[in-house]
């Protein structure tokens, strides 16, 4: 391993420090509770913003597993403040899960079951069990499971993507704005497998052993296809609705299925997910990577259009996923381009001028100002595991 790249390790070492002191200083609503749904590109909070379910179980992740790799207290308060005001506001007491929104005093103002937010809830709540030992966020992890595996699994195999309040059937399953609506997506699915990987760790359950090994199937035979990439969207009969490539979800979803399959153990099945890492990573350095070093979004392979932009996200997804392909083949041109990744990122989408990153860059590596530091989707996440893991022998 080379000097560039152990002061890579390093420098994220730091960029972790100051990821979750921005969040710490800047995210905490004093005046409503819990945390500020929204502040803009010059750091500005954004009055009455709401609140969301997936930035505020991403505040819990972050803070519990930068707790946890630091094995501090430090950041006790935060964890704390983030686990009791998802229990007091995004909890449904009447027909349990999750809400999706509130508004910014803490009344749900969009209460639709997403199973991605379900699967979030469960993934920082087993991180919070992890450094708190509070049974009771345990036990909250353990009926979102539940939940999900009675209401959301299909008999076509996979999990359906979304329910109206009570989980009766909803027509429009869209995550976001700019998702298709369909009624499987591998986004929803890799986050399932996510949250349970991370349950298992603190809950030995056969259900959840049998259901874990579902999904990491389903990615293997339904998700990836013969090009190396994961497939996006499709209906509940596994027919293909969308032929777009995502270059961050596929080098995160390559290192992700190594990680479920791990806590499987079964040595089987990881020599061949470890296989398909190395394909979909070499693929993705052969297509997702610039000249200096950026990670595009997506392509188009119907228009044949490609989405030149630079999400944050994506620049750590590729630091995580090519140190796993590393691991499987130490091959240098990982950690080469690793490093160029890193560069890049240090150089256009870290605001030295603001504190935290850019949501986003265009080609020329200049930033969309009208993006947010803070909102529903810029959190804490990407960029935290990514630094954990970085750092982990």
């Amino acid at each position: 391993m080379s000097e560039n790249y152990l002061q890579l390790k390093t420098e994220c070492q730091n960029e972790l420090i100051d990821i979750v002191n921005y969040w710490s200083k800047n995210t905490v609503d004093a005046d409503h509770g819990g945390f500020l749904g929204q502040i803009n590109h010059f750091n500005v909070p954004v009055p009455k913003a709401n609140k969301g379910i997936i930035l505020n179980t991403r505040i819990l992740w972050s803070f519990s597993a930068a707790s946890n790799h630091f094995n501090t207290q430090v950041y006790k308060a935060i964890c704390d403040r983030a686990y009791h005001y998802l229990k007091a506001f995004f909890n449904d007491l009447t027909s349990k899960g999750v809400y999706w929104e509130l508004d910014y005093l803490g009344n749900p103002i969009n209460k639709r079951k997403q199973v991605y937010a379900q699967a979030f809830a469960i993934y920082a709540l087993s991180e919070y069990y992890t450094f708190s030992k509070d049974e009771a966020a345990k036990n909250w992890a353990i009926e979102l499971f539940d939940l999900i595996e009675k209401h959301a699994k299909c008999e076509q195999t996979g999990y359906l993507d979304a329910f109206n309040d009570d989980w009766t059937p909803i027509e429009d399953m869209r995550l976001s704005e700019k998702d298709m609506n369909a009624e499987k997506t591998m986004n929803t699915h890799l986050h399932i497998m996510e949250a349970y990987t991370s349950l298992l760790k603190i809950y030995d359950n056969e259900n959840l052993k049998a259901s874990l090994k579902s999904l990491v199937n389903i990615f293997q035979n339904k998700f990836l296809n013969s090009n190396n990439h994961y497939d996006l969207f499709f209906d509940k009969n596994w027919n293909l609705l969308s032929n777009t490539i995502s270059y961050g979800h596929d080098i995160e979803t390559a290192w992700l299925v190594i990680e479920a399959t791990k806590a499987l153990n079964n040595d089987e099945l990881l020599n061949e997910v470890k296989t398909t890492a190395l394909k979909v990573a070499n693929t993705f350095l052969n297509e997702a990577i610039d000249a200096e070093g950026g990670v595009i979004n997506e392509k188009n392979l119907s228009t044949n259009h490609t989405d030149t932009d630079r999400h944050w996200w994506p620049q750590v997804e590729a630091l995580v996923g090519l140190k796993y392909a590393y691991s499987i083949n130490e091959d240098e041109k990982y950690n080469d381009n690793a490093i160029k990744i890193w560069e890049f990122t240090k150089k256009h989408i870290i605001d030295h001028n603001h504190g935290e990153w850019h949501f986003r860059v265009d080609k020329n590596g200049k930033p969309y100002t009208k993006e947010d530091k803070v909102s529903m989707w810029k959190a804490p996440y990407h960029t935290t595991r990514a630094f954990i893991i970085l750092n982990e022998d």
